[in-house]
């Protein structure tokens, strides 16, 4: 392997997990990482003290420009919005793989998706990633006080976000397979039980696939749609599903009607369901086609 590539192969999974975190894009990460790999082969790279560092400021930069057109993007955007669902054990990017699926939860980058992107940035930069502030301030060309400053208004805005511990997928498993056949029979008993009466339901589909437009919170709103869509495709039970770990969670990935591929996550808490994230968006669901091929 030539030493250009050699190097930059050393931090690629580390520049994934810092362009993931920032864009909430399996696709947009790569794109981003395509370009600083571009970068780099253009600099005169005996001249780079660091290249881990270099290569980070050149990776943030890259997603600030693109959370810029992202923000515009997002007013226009239909129903709901999730990231893209990174499956912990498929093969289809190995930074996409178990470590990145295992630490970054969904709940997580929605909150992540509510900062500022120069407060996503420091906050990402010094958390997940340890960076002093000299370094945050070299990627994010501000001042060191500045960076303190968001950093700490980030994590006051974070407070709360993803304390409940991940629970393991064979301790879940019961759980979220009497969800997935009561779900698709429309067992109004059954999703009473399963669910707390707080849980809010997220379901992703981008205006490209049937999907509902709001977050629907409430156990009642929650079993009324989804007893009402299992009436609506007949009550019968599909091929089972996948059973796997969707961004630190439990859950499942599926081939619902219409040929649709389809992750849902759970967010679980004393023994109820208390978060349903659905991804049905084919856009952000790409990535995992060659892993589930039942739904290519």
């Amino acid at each position: 392997m030539p030493p250009e590539l050699r190097s930059f192969q050393d931090h690629r999974a580390r520049l994934f997990g810092l362009a993931y975190r920032m864009t909430g894009t399996v696709s947009d990460a790569e794109d981003i990482l395509q370009e600083a790999w571009l970068r780099w082969m253009r600099q005169d790279r005996s001249a780079i003290g660091s290249p881990g560092a270099w290569l980070t400021r050149v990776v943030t930069r890259l997603c600030l420009d693109h959370l810029k057109s992202a923000r515009r993007r997002r007013e226009t955007y239909v129903g709901a919005w999730l990231p893209e669902p990174l499956v912990a054990g498929h093969a289809a990017s190995a930074e996409a793989g178990h470590a990145l699926a295992e630490e970054v939860s969904i709940a997580l980058m929605l909150a992540l998706d509510r900062l500022s992107p120069p407060m996503r940035a420091a906050f990402i930069l010094r958390d997940a990633f340890d960076l002093g502030f000299d370094q945050i301030a070299a990627a994010l060309d501000r001042s060191e006080a500045d960076c303190r400053q968001l950093v700490s208004r980030a994590r006051r805005r974070m407070t709360g976000v993803d304390m409940v511990p991940p629970v393991a997928l064979d301790q879940a498993q019961p759980l979220v397979e009497a969800f997935w056949r009561a779900s698709r029979t429309g067992d109004v008993e059954a999703l009473t039980r399963l669910l707390a009466e707080d849980v809010e339901l997220h379901t992703d589909g981008g205006g490209k696939v049937p999907a509902a437009i709001n977050v629907l919170c409430g156990r009642r709103r929650a079993v009324g749609f989804l007893a009402g869509l299992a009436r609506k495709q007949g009550g019968d039970l599909p091929p089972p599903p996948f059973y796997r770990r969707i961004n630190r969670a439990p859950g499942f990935v599926s081939l619902e009607a219409g040929g649709i591929l389809q992750t849902t996550a759970f967010g679980l808490r004393d023994g109820r369901i208390a978060a349903i994230w659905v991804m049905r968006n084919p856009d952000k669901l790409r990535h995992l086609r060659a892993a589930f091929p039942m739904g290519a």
